[in-house]
Protein backbone atom coordinates (compact mmCIF):
# COMPACT_ATOMS: atom_id res chain seq x y z
CA UNK A 1 0.00 0.00 0.00
CA UNK A 2 1.29 3.51 -1.26
CA UNK A 3 1.83 6.20 1.24
CA UNK A 4 -0.90 8.02 -0.20
CA UNK A 5 -3.70 5.60 0.31
CA UNK A 6 -1.96 4.71 3.50
CA UNK A 7 -3.06 8.58 4.55
CA UNK A 8 -6.54 8.78 2.42
CA UNK A 9 -7.48 4.98 2.23
CA UNK A 10 -8.84 3.69 -1.14
CA UNK A 11 -11.48 5.39 -1.69
CA UNK A 12 -10.88 8.43 -0.84
CA UNK A 13 -7.45 8.22 -3.01
CA UNK A 14 -10.12 7.15 -6.21
CA UNK A 15 -12.05 10.35 -5.07
CA UNK A 16 -8.76 12.75 -5.26
CA UNK A 17 -7.72 11.33 -8.95
CA UNK A 18 -10.91 10.20 -10.92
CA UNK A 19 -11.76 12.35 -13.57
CA UNK A 20 -9.79 14.20 -15.88
CA UNK A 21 -10.62 17.37 -14.47
CA UNK A 22 -8.17 19.51 -12.17
CA UNK A 23 -9.79 22.07 -11.14
CA UNK A 24 -12.82 19.99 -9.47
CA UNK A 25 -13.68 21.30 -6.22
CA UNK A 26 -13.16 19.73 -3.29
CA UNK A 27 -14.64 19.07 0.89
CA UNK A 28 -12.97 18.16 3.78
CA UNK A 29 -15.40 16.78 6.45
CA UNK A 30 -14.20 17.45 9.89
CA UNK A 31 -14.20 14.53 12.54
CA UNK A 32 -17.28 12.74 13.19
CA UNK A 33 -17.44 11.51 9.66
CA UNK A 34 -19.56 12.12 6.82
CA UNK A 35 -22.27 10.27 7.50
CA UNK A 36 -23.18 11.91 11.23
CA UNK A 37 -26.78 12.73 10.24
CA UNK A 38 -25.80 16.84 11.18
CA UNK A 39 -23.17 18.84 10.24
CA UNK A 40 -20.85 17.22 7.94
CA UNK A 41 -23.81 14.91 6.08
CA UNK A 42 -25.17 18.63 5.42
CA UNK A 43 -22.00 19.56 3.59
CA UNK A 44 -22.41 16.39 2.04
CA UNK A 45 -26.13 17.37 0.84
CA UNK A 46 -24.72 20.50 -0.68
CA UNK A 47 -22.21 18.83 -2.50
CA UNK A 48 -24.68 16.05 -4.08
CA UNK A 49 -26.50 18.51 -5.32
CA UNK A 50 -24.24 20.74 -6.69
CA UNK A 51 -23.05 17.32 -8.64
CA UNK A 52 -26.94 16.20 -9.03
CA UNK A 53 -28.00 19.97 -10.49
CA UNK A 54 -24.74 20.23 -12.52
CA UNK A 55 -23.02 16.99 -13.98
CA UNK A 56 -19.67 17.91 -12.11
CA UNK A 57 -17.49 16.15 -10.26
CA UNK A 58 -16.13 16.55 -6.69
CA UNK A 59 -13.26 15.17 -4.55
CA UNK A 60 -13.74 14.88 -0.68
CA UNK A 61 -11.97 13.23 2.51
CA UNK A 62 -13.05 12.22 5.92
CA UNK A 63 -10.74 13.43 8.42
CA UNK A 64 -9.04 10.43 10.78
CA UNK A 65 -7.35 12.47 13.34
CA UNK A 66 -6.23 16.26 13.90
CA UNK A 67 -2.66 15.45 12.78
CA UNK A 68 -4.31 14.87 8.80
CA UNK A 69 -5.12 18.49 8.59
CA UNK A 70 -2.43 20.43 6.98
CA UNK A 71 -1.55 17.24 5.02
CA UNK A 72 -5.17 16.89 3.66
CA UNK A 73 -5.25 20.40 2.60
CA UNK A 74 -1.73 20.39 0.85
CA UNK A 75 -2.60 17.44 -1.21
CA UNK A 76 -5.63 18.15 -2.06
CA UNK A 77 -4.05 22.05 -3.33
CA UNK A 78 -1.50 19.85 -4.86
CA UNK A 79 -3.69 17.65 -7.52
CA UNK A 80 -5.70 21.18 -8.70
CA UNK A 81 -8.82 21.15 -6.59
CA UNK A 82 -10.26 24.46 -6.66
CA UNK A 83 -11.87 25.68 -4.92
CA UNK A 84 -11.28 23.57 -1.66
CA UNK A 85 -14.15 23.73 0.76
CA UNK A 86 -14.05 22.62 4.41
CA UNK A 87 -16.15 22.36 7.43
CA UNK A 88 -15.76 22.93 11.24
CA UNK A 89 -13.57 25.55 12.56
CA UNK A 90 -10.63 23.84 14.14
CA UNK A 91 -9.34 24.03 10.19
CA UNK A 92 -8.83 27.51 11.11
CA UNK A 93 -5.07 27.47 12.19
CA UNK A 94 -4.29 24.77 9.16
CA UNK A 95 -5.76 27.13 6.97
CA UNK A 96 -4.22 30.27 7.90
CA UNK A 97 -1.06 28.64 7.26
CA UNK A 98 -1.53 26.80 4.17
CA UNK A 99 -3.60 29.42 2.28
CA UNK A 100 -0.52 31.74 1.29
CA UNK A 101 1.25 29.02 0.03
CA UNK A 102 -1.34 28.43 -2.89
CA UNK A 103 -2.29 31.94 -3.69
CA UNK A 104 -4.28 30.40 -7.01
CA UNK A 105 -6.30 28.17 -4.99
CA UNK A 106 -9.60 29.48 -3.71
CA UNK A 107 -10.39 28.49 -0.17
CA UNK A 108 -13.81 28.35 2.15
CA UNK A 109 -13.94 27.56 5.75
CA UNK A 110 -17.49 27.14 7.65
CA UNK A 111 -17.73 28.46 10.68
CA UNK A 112 -14.22 30.30 11.54
CA UNK A 113 -13.05 33.33 9.95
CA UNK A 114 -9.71 33.49 8.56
CA UNK A 115 -7.67 36.50 6.88
CA UNK A 116 -6.08 35.64 3.64
CA UNK A 117 -6.93 37.25 0.12
CA UNK A 118 -7.48 33.38 -1.68
CA UNK A 119 -9.98 32.13 1.55
CA UNK A 120 -14.17 32.58 1.97
CA UNK A 121 -15.09 32.71 5.59
CA UNK A 122 -18.60 31.58 6.13
CA UNK A 123 -20.08 31.77 9.57
CA UNK A 124 -23.52 31.39 10.71
CA UNK A 125 -25.65 33.48 13.15
CA UNK A 126 -26.48 30.10 15.18
CA UNK A 127 -28.19 32.14 17.62
CA UNK A 128 -30.67 33.58 15.90
CA UNK A 129 -31.82 29.77 14.89
CA UNK A 130 -31.73 28.46 18.43
CA UNK A 131 -33.74 31.65 19.61
CA UNK A 132 -36.55 30.21 17.49
CA UNK A 133 -36.43 26.58 18.61
CA UNK A 134 -36.03 27.67 22.29
CA UNK A 135 -39.55 29.40 21.26
CA UNK A 136 -40.99 26.39 20.45
CA UNK A 137 -39.19 23.85 23.21
CA UNK A 138 -40.59 26.48 26.30
CA UNK A 139 -44.13 26.70 24.55
CA UNK A 140 -43.76 22.56 24.13
CA UNK A 141 -42.55 21.93 27.81
CA UNK A 142 -45.30 20.19 30.43
CA UNK A 143 -42.56 20.75 33.32
CA UNK A 144 -41.04 23.98 32.48
CA UNK A 145 -37.30 22.77 32.23
CA UNK A 146 -35.95 21.91 29.27
CA UNK A 147 -32.62 21.24 28.63
CA UNK A 148 -29.36 21.74 26.06
CA UNK A 149 -26.61 19.29 25.13
CA UNK A 150 -23.49 20.61 23.16
CA UNK A 151 -20.83 18.34 21.67
CA UNK A 152 -17.34 19.95 22.25
CA UNK A 153 -17.30 22.38 25.18
CA UNK A 154 -16.14 25.58 22.84
CA UNK A 155 -17.77 29.07 22.14
CA UNK A 156 -19.50 28.19 18.92
CA UNK A 157 -21.70 25.33 20.51
CA UNK A 158 -22.13 27.91 23.65
CA UNK A 159 -23.80 30.19 21.44
CA UNK A 160 -26.23 27.51 20.04
CA UNK A 161 -27.51 26.76 23.89
CA UNK A 162 -26.78 30.52 24.65
CA UNK A 163 -29.33 31.86 21.78
CA UNK A 164 -31.94 29.00 22.65
CA UNK A 165 -31.96 30.16 26.68
CA UNK A 166 -33.34 33.40 25.19
CA UNK A 167 -35.60 31.75 23.16
CA UNK A 168 -36.83 29.41 26.30
CA UNK A 169 -37.25 32.66 28.51
CA UNK A 170 -38.92 34.91 25.80
CA UNK A 171 -41.82 32.68 25.82
CA UNK A 172 -41.91 31.32 29.37
CA UNK A 173 -39.71 34.06 31.60
CA UNK A 174 -40.28 31.24 34.59
CA UNK A 175 -38.52 28.19 32.33
CA UNK A 176 -35.43 26.55 33.76
CA UNK A 177 -32.90 25.45 31.17
CA UNK A 178 -30.09 22.87 31.79
CA UNK A 179 -27.36 22.82 30.26
CA UNK A 180 -24.82 20.06 29.67
CA UNK A 181 -21.34 19.81 27.22
CA UNK A 182 -20.18 16.30 26.00
CA UNK A 183 -16.30 16.87 26.51
CA UNK A 184 -13.66 19.12 25.76
CA UNK A 185 -12.00 16.85 22.87
CA UNK A 186 -13.18 16.13 19.31
CA UNK A 187 -14.22 12.83 20.29
CA UNK A 188 -17.04 15.21 21.90
CA UNK A 189 -18.71 15.02 18.28
CA UNK A 190 -19.41 11.47 18.12
CA UNK A 191 -20.00 10.12 21.10
CA UNK A 192 -23.67 8.70 21.42
CA UNK A 193 -23.58 6.82 24.20
CA UNK A 194 -22.60 9.91 26.05
CA UNK A 195 -25.07 11.94 24.64
CA UNK A 196 -27.66 9.53 25.93
CA UNK A 197 -26.37 9.32 29.87
CA UNK A 198 -26.64 13.36 29.17
CA UNK A 199 -30.06 12.71 28.74
CA UNK A 200 -30.87 10.48 30.98
CA UNK A 201 -29.69 13.08 33.55
CA UNK A 202 -31.70 16.06 32.17
CA UNK A 203 -34.74 14.07 32.01
CA UNK A 204 -34.42 13.05 35.77
CA UNK A 205 -33.85 16.40 36.91
CA UNK A 206 -37.27 17.23 34.94
CA UNK A 207 -36.46 18.40 31.55
CA UNK A 208 -38.93 16.94 28.68
CA UNK A 209 -37.74 19.10 25.49
CA UNK A 210 -33.88 18.59 25.02
CA UNK A 211 -31.79 20.48 22.55
CA UNK A 212 -28.82 18.56 21.11
CA UNK A 213 -25.88 20.39 19.04
CA UNK A 214 -23.58 18.07 19.18
CA UNK A 215 -23.19 16.35 15.81
CA UNK A 216 -23.20 12.47 16.12
CA UNK A 217 -23.44 12.79 19.75
CA UNK A 218 -26.90 14.17 18.91
CA UNK A 219 -28.09 10.83 17.52
CA UNK A 220 -27.70 9.59 20.99
CA UNK A 221 -29.62 12.69 22.78
CA UNK A 222 -32.69 11.75 20.19
CA UNK A 223 -32.78 8.06 21.16
CA UNK A 224 -32.65 8.71 24.48
CA UNK A 225 -35.17 11.39 24.46
CA UNK A 226 -37.61 9.15 22.41
CA UNK A 227 -36.84 6.18 24.94
CA UNK A 228 -37.79 8.41 27.84
CA UNK A 229 -40.89 9.41 26.14
CA UNK A 230 -39.89 13.39 26.09
CA UNK A 231 -39.57 15.38 23.43
CA UNK A 232 -35.91 15.89 21.47
CA UNK A 233 -34.94 18.89 18.81
CA UNK A 234 -32.41 18.32 16.63
CA UNK A 235 -29.76 20.18 15.07
CA UNK A 236 -27.96 21.52 11.66
CA UNK A 237 -29.54 18.82 9.34
CA UNK A 238 -33.36 18.22 9.55
CA UNK A 239 -33.33 15.42 11.73
CA UNK A 240 -37.00 15.35 12.28
CA UNK A 241 -37.08 11.96 10.67
CA UNK A 242 -34.59 10.42 13.17
CA UNK A 243 -37.22 9.83 15.47
CA UNK A 244 -40.68 10.66 14.12
CA UNK A 245 -42.87 11.89 16.54
CA UNK A 246 -40.68 12.57 18.91
CA UNK A 247 -38.27 15.27 17.57
CA UNK A 248 -39.89 18.63 18.01
CA UNK A 249 -38.21 20.43 15.31
CA UNK A 250 -34.46 20.89 14.38
CA UNK A 251 -32.78 24.09 14.07
CA UNK A 252 -31.67 24.06 10.46
CA UNK A 253 -28.12 25.12 9.42
CA UNK A 254 -27.99 25.80 5.94
CA UNK A 255 -24.33 24.32 5.47
CA UNK A 256 -25.52 22.68 2.52
CA UNK A 257 -26.21 25.94 0.62
CA UNK A 258 -22.71 27.42 1.65
CA UNK A 259 -21.27 24.22 0.45
CA UNK A 260 -23.42 24.36 -2.93
CA UNK A 261 -22.60 28.20 -3.04
CA UNK A 262 -19.35 27.66 -2.94
CA UNK A 263 -18.85 24.90 -5.77
CA UNK A 264 -21.26 27.08 -7.30
CA UNK A 265 -18.92 29.97 -7.85
CA UNK A 266 -15.90 27.77 -8.10
CA UNK A 267 -12.81 29.76 -9.09
CA UNK A 268 -14.43 33.01 -8.61
CA UNK A 269 -15.79 32.11 -5.49
CA UNK A 270 -16.13 35.98 -3.65
CA UNK A 271 -13.48 35.32 -0.65
CA UNK A 272 -13.77 37.63 2.82
CA UNK A 273 -16.92 36.78 5.26
CA UNK A 274 -19.51 35.60 3.98
CA UNK A 275 -22.59 35.74 7.33
CA UNK A 276 -25.33 33.61 6.00
CA UNK A 277 -28.02 34.63 9.20
CA UNK A 278 -31.80 34.40 9.40
CA UNK A 279 -32.97 36.95 6.65
CA UNK A 280 -30.51 35.12 4.64
CA UNK A 281 -32.11 32.14 5.12
CA UNK A 282 -29.04 30.68 6.86
CA UNK A 283 -30.55 29.18 9.62
CA UNK A 284 -34.41 28.17 10.53
CA UNK A 285 -36.71 25.37 11.86
CA UNK A 286 -37.75 22.24 10.02
CA UNK A 287 -41.32 21.08 9.62
CA UNK A 288 -42.23 18.61 7.83
CA UNK A 289 -44.95 15.10 8.10
CA UNK A 290 -42.69 13.79 10.79
CA UNK A 291 -43.49 16.51 13.50
CA UNK A 292 -46.07 18.31 11.60
CA UNK A 293 -48.32 16.82 15.04
CA UNK A 294 -46.15 18.32 17.59
CA UNK A 295 -46.25 22.06 16.36
CA UNK A 296 -49.68 23.86 16.95
CA UNK A 297 -50.43 26.58 15.70
CA UNK A 298 -49.56 28.67 18.70
CA UNK A 299 -45.99 27.77 18.24
CA UNK A 300 -45.87 28.58 14.50
CA UNK A 301 -47.13 31.88 15.12
CA UNK A 302 -44.74 32.85 17.88
CA UNK A 303 -41.48 31.80 15.78
CA UNK A 304 -43.09 33.45 12.64
CA UNK A 305 -43.55 36.75 14.30
CA UNK A 306 -40.12 36.45 16.50
CA UNK A 307 -38.46 35.46 13.09
CA UNK A 308 -39.58 39.21 11.56
CA UNK A 309 -39.01 41.06 14.24
CA UNK A 310 -35.44 38.96 14.40
CA UNK A 311 -34.58 40.30 10.90
CA UNK A 312 -36.23 43.56 11.04
CA UNK A 313 -34.07 44.13 14.25
CA UNK A 314 -36.74 44.48 16.62
CA UNK A 315 -35.77 41.59 18.36
CA UNK A 316 -31.28 41.42 19.04
CA UNK A 317 -30.22 37.97 20.02
CA UNK A 318 -27.23 37.82 21.96
CA UNK A 319 -24.07 36.41 20.23
CA UNK A 320 -22.00 34.30 22.60
CA UNK A 321 -19.20 35.02 20.41
CA UNK A 322 -18.93 38.69 21.15
CA UNK A 323 -18.05 38.68 24.55
CA UNK A 324 -18.26 34.84 25.77
CA UNK A 325 -21.38 35.66 28.44
CA UNK A 326 -24.74 35.29 28.50
CA UNK A 327 -27.61 37.25 29.26
CA UNK A 328 -29.95 34.19 29.95
CA UNK A 329 -27.96 31.50 32.64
Amino acid sequence: MTIMKQFLGAAATLALFAGPALADPALIYDLGGKFDKSFNEAAYGGAERWKAETGGSYKELEMQSEAQREQALRRLAETGANPIVMTGFAFGDVLNTVAPDYPDTKFAIIDMVVDQPNVRSVVFTEEQGSYLVGIMAAMASKTGTVGFIGGMDIPLIRKFGCGYAQGVVAANPGAKVIQNMTGTTPTAWNDPVKGAELTTSQVSQGADVIYAAAGGTGIGVLQAAADAGILSIGVDSNQNHLQPGHVLTSMLKRVDNAVFDAFSAGTEIETGINVMDLAAGGVGFAMDENNAALVTPEMLAAVEAASAKIISGEIVVHDYMSDNTCPVN
